[in-house]
């Protein structure tokens, strides 16, 4: 039944009324001034299914609301709660803050785009584009080697480390903004170059060019800006487990020697609150690497096997790594006491919280921030 009535249907073409001619391909539609940053590679590819876009587009504004509403909030809790105002604190701060510059900046270009079913917005746009993606996407990793570096210096160093002052904070947030910064800019200076990714829809980095800039700045931009802060997270939060796995033993043998079920002091109490922040570090860097690693294997294809990249397949990276940027406030608004607490007093409707989970707030002891202030004043 060959020629039975009902269009057909695949993932880059779609057989209806107003099908696909065999010889086009995914960058007709690309407007002509856009043409000379297209790599030759993607002309080889017929158009996608108009449904990939509709899906994409939707997808993206989805991720794209939730991100800049739930940042949003933890930006306006963490900024006007007093007892969240601490150095730490900070970092998670500036974390919501590259999370929702991110989508919204992302967000409405690529949704846009995904209407028109391919880029409309022109080369200068796709450069801004390319720009702020990989300016906020590099200050939210490195961000999360602060925070990791700063839970380190509290736990397992404790008594032995330097405290964390404001001055200090801002001077590791500099650091980290004029990073990203930098490895920003690089493309626009001739160091590689954004152009339009497979679906024609986004604009990246350049993984497709074989000329020495272009590949030397895809593999330094691998190692400097996922491969070493991953590295360096893995390093801290691999002795802070053990740093609290070691202390969990010790209370549990004293208790042993005092013949009690468990030791309920203060002491004890911040360990339990140290434990439950490494859970969390560990959730949040866990869901970081599952965004960023999709990114990381497609430009490393390029390099190394340009031939198994499709215009479909380039999708996914682009996609997982902005939902990077919604899972952070959820993080925080499930697991983090002393925020759920200050969300349920401003928003009753949205926090996952009672007068029961405020209580256990109370109890808790303290967050990551309260701990660091305990140890520094002890």
């Amino acid at each position: 039944m060959a020629g039975a009535a009902g269009p057909s249907f695949n993932a880059y073409s779609w057989g209806g009324a107003s099908s696909f001619s065999g010889n086009m391909t995914v960058v007709d539609k690309v407007p002509p001034e856009m043409l000379f940053l297209v790599d030759s590679h993607w002309f080889q590819f017929p158009p996608l299914n108009p449904l990939w876009h509709s899906i994409l587009g939707f997808f993206i504004s989805l991720l794209g609301c939730i991100s800049i509403c739930g940042n949003g909030v933890v930006i306006y809790v963490f900024s006007t709660t007093k007892s969240l105002r601490t150095p730490s604190n900070l970092f998670v701060v500036n974390l919501a803050i590259s999370d929702f510059m991110l989508m919204a900046t992302m967000a409405p270009m690529m949704t846009i785009n995904c209407y028109f079913e391919t880029w409309v917005l022109g080369p200068f746009m796709c450069q801004i584009y390319g720009m702020l993606g990989s300016c906020f996407g590099c200050v939210s990793i490195w961000t999360m080697v602060v925070i990791a570096m700063d839970r380190y210096n509290v736990i397992v160093k404790g008594m032995s480390g330097k405290p964390m002052t404001i001055k200090r904070a801002v001077f590791w947030l500099f650091q980290v903004w004029a990073n990203s910064i930098v490895w920003t800019v690089a493309p626009v200076l001739g160091w590689n170059r954004y152009v339009p990714e497979g679906n024609m829809t986004s604009c990246g980095t350049d993984y497709l060019s074989t000329d020495w800039v272009s590949v030397s700045y895809i593999w330094a931009y691998s190692v400097f800006v996922y491969g070493l802060p991953l590295f360096v997270i893995i390093y801290c939060y691999w002795y802070i487990v053990q740093a609290v796995a070691a202390h969990e033993r010790s209370m549990k043998e004293q208790a042993k020697k005092m013949n009690v079920a468990s030791l309920r002091s203060s002491e004890a109490q911040a360990t339990s609150a140290e434990c439950k922040l490494a859970k969390i570090a560990l959730m949040t860097i866990s869901l970081w690497f599952v965004a960023w690693t999709p990114y990381l294997i497609i430009n490393l294809a390029g390099l190394t096997a340009p031939s198994s990249l499709s215009p479909l397949a380039s999708i996914w990276g682009a996609v997982f790594a902005k939902a990077n940027a919604c899972y952070n406030p959820i993080v925080y608004g499930i697991s983090h006491p002393k925020y759920r607490a200050a969300l349920y007093q401003r928003f009753p409707s949205l926090a996952c919280a009672t007068d029961n989970g405020d209580s256990d707030a109370k109890s808790q002891g303290s967050t990551a921030t309260a701990i660091s202030d305990e140890k520094t004043a002890a």
